[in-house]
């Protein structure tokens, strides 16, 4: 029996279409090891410009991802949080990279190292 037929979208169609820009994985990512300002999120992303970084980042709280958080007092300090929905891609998260840790060429203590820290920040939630 073909499922997608008898659902209006599928599940895995609609989890694609929340990593559709070329960013939200990277900036997933880099809330569970903690970032969560605007400028955190560009410090090691030299191509990524505030126009695209702020438009991915309403796209994701749009789709539940993530939370803005605006400081009553001052209405510039803004910080990005995980939902409850963000929070639970964490194991696809962790997969994905170790089909990358286990598939490339990294020596045997780098891969380690990936994975503990992946294992870490991914899956100690």
């Amino acid at each position: 029996m073909n499922i997608t037929k008898h659902v209006k979208s599928c599940p895995i169609e609609l989890v694609v279409r929340l990593f559709n820009k070329k960013w939200v994985i990277q900036i997933m990512r880099d809330l569970f090891y903690g970032k969560s300002r605007f400028h955190e999120f560009k410090e090691d992303k030299p191509d990524l410009s505030n126009k695209v970084l702020s438009n991915c980042l309403k796209d994701m709280e749009n789709n539940g991802l993530i939370q803005k958080i605006v400081d009553k007092c001052d209405k510039k300090n803004v910080k990005y949080i995980l939902t409850e929905k963000g929070k639970s891609l964490n194991k696809v998260l962790y997969e994905i990279a170790m089909v990358t840790v286990d598939g490339e060429n990294y020596s045997e203590k780098l891969a380690c190292d990936l994975k503990a820290s992946f294992k870490e920040n991914l899956l100690l939630i």
